[in-house]
């Protein structure tokens, strides 16, 4: 051991993650102690009720329900913040980096919200804040990015980043049953937020969208700058069809930077990803991402998203980063700051697209659609097209060759407006190498 001061680690919140690092921490402590060279100890624990009945032992004597006398124990070195929200959280936290602590969270929404303020906090207090299991869980993105890649600059990073949504949509590929059924089995098995806005509207994969890019290019891109959108609207129908045409469909967040011009990109929306590509055969509540190195090219990670022992194992690996800095007196790295860095605009985002259309089932409806895509400078490259029965109506199912989003958004409007549409066009990505900026 170099240094003989333990370190002495708080946590804040012994939900089921909180009860996991406790658990672990506590279960492999002199093993971790061994490789660390130093000690560390668990000294409290923070809940919102001191009499509910936890799965794992703990003294009462070393309870509290108050959070925030965590925050301002002097004695204190480590506070893992686990409360989730970002009400109490947030001034916990801030109270922690005020007074000198380092933090670790795995408290996604907090990060994306508050994350330049929290950093800049913890910068002017000699504070540091951990972070890798508040993006997908069981994956060290984090550290892979920060440390295992440092030399890389990353033109596109993209991934399956909720395992809530990526189970359903498994699931309706291979039953062929609709979203709403098998919905209701995820709610059952406990797999969905109690917002449930925050898995299936994208909101979860876009919190950690934003972290991960201010991880790779060290821009906080607010929420409202980015396109979110969820699987609600995707049927069996749109998963026929991708199948037919070599794809399936996972719910993607993508980053892209261009360097030349110094522009920053990102998004979560369902996408159409090609069968053989390795991010199209990641199944079930596991996560993947994609990172492209301009000098180690594509790797890709992949993992569990969520539950007790994933989630915890990111925790305990930044709680022995930290407790390892504060021993041994490392400096850890801060990502480098461009907040200068300009968001790019829809006209310089360029993709494939699949378009699904509801029309009249009548003559010259096909020519006036690709007239409309075609004034917008979209080239067509598949079309398929099935008749509704004798309901006068026919489904219209096309794919595109690269064009901006700014154009298909023009044509979109304008389709919209159609005499022979019956419904809204129906818009899904494709996730391929053509997919950049420019």
């Amino acid at each position: 051991m170099t240094n003989s001061r333990k370190i002495k680690v708080a946590i804040a919140g012994l939900g089921t993650v909180g009860q996991g690092v406790w658990k672990h921490l506590r279960a492999r402590r002199k093993e971790l102690e061994s490789s660390m060279r130093c000690q560390y100890s668990l000294e409290r624990a923070a809940v919102r009720d001191l009499s509910k009945k936890r799965a794992i032992r703990i003294s009462q004597k070393v309870l509290t329900d108050d959070a925030m006398s965590l925050a301002n124990d002097p004695e204190i070195d480590v506070l893992c913040e686990l409360m989730g929200g970002t009400d109490e959280a947030l001034k916990v936290t801030k109270a922690a980096l005020k007074n000198g602590k380092t933090v670790v969270s795995a408290n996604k929404a907090l990060l994306c919200d508050h994350g330049d303020a929290l950093f800049r906090l913890a910068k002017e207090n000699g504070a540091h804040i951990y972070f890798e299991a508040s993006v997908a869980g069981g994956i060290p993105i984090i550290k892979a990015l920060r440390e295992g890649l440092v030399v890389n600059q990353f033109p596109q990073i993209y991934g399956i980043l909720n395992g809530t949504c990526n189970y359903i949509l498994t699931r309706m590929e291979r039953e062929m049953q609709s979203f709403e059924t098998i919905l209701q089995d995820a709610r059952r098995l406990g797999y969905v937020e109690a917002d449930e806005s925050l898995d299936l509207d994208g909101w979860d994969a876009a919190h950690k969208a934003v972290i991960i890019a201010y991880l790779a290019h060290g821009k906080w891109i607010p929420l409202k700058k980015m396109p979110v959108e969820g699987i609600r609207e995707i049927t069996l129908e749109d998963i026929q069809w991708a199948q037919r045409l070599g794809y399936k469909i996972k719910l993607l967040a993508l980053i892209l930077r261009d360097f030349k011009n110094d522009h920053l990109f990102a998004s979560v929306q369902p996408a159409l990803v090609p069968s053989d590509m390795i991010l199209a055969n990641v199944d079930g509540v596991f996560n993947a991402i994609s990172v492209t190195g301009d000098i180690v090219g594509e790797s890709v990670y992949i993992g569990r998203g969520a539950g007790q022992d994933a989630t915890a194992s990111a925790v305990i690996s930044d709680v022995v980063d930290a407790v390892t800095a504060i021993s041994h007196g490392i400096q850890p790295e801060e990502p480098v700051n461009r907040q200068d860095l300009k968001l790019a605009r829809l006209e310089d985002v360029y993709r494939s697209f699949y378009i699904r259309l509801s029309v009249k089932d009548q003559p010259g409806v096909l020519a006036e659609v690709a007239n409309i895509l075609s004034k917008q400078d979209i080239s067509i490259e598949s079309v398929m097209q099935q008749p509704n029965g004798t309901s006068g109506s026919a489904n219209l199912v096309l794919t595109t060759h690269v064009c901006s989003e700014a154009a298909m958004a023009s044509a979109v409007a304008v389709l919209k407006r159609h005499r022979s549409l019956l419904k809204k066009p129906f818009l899904l990505r494709i996730a391929d190498f053509a997919q950049r900026l420019g």
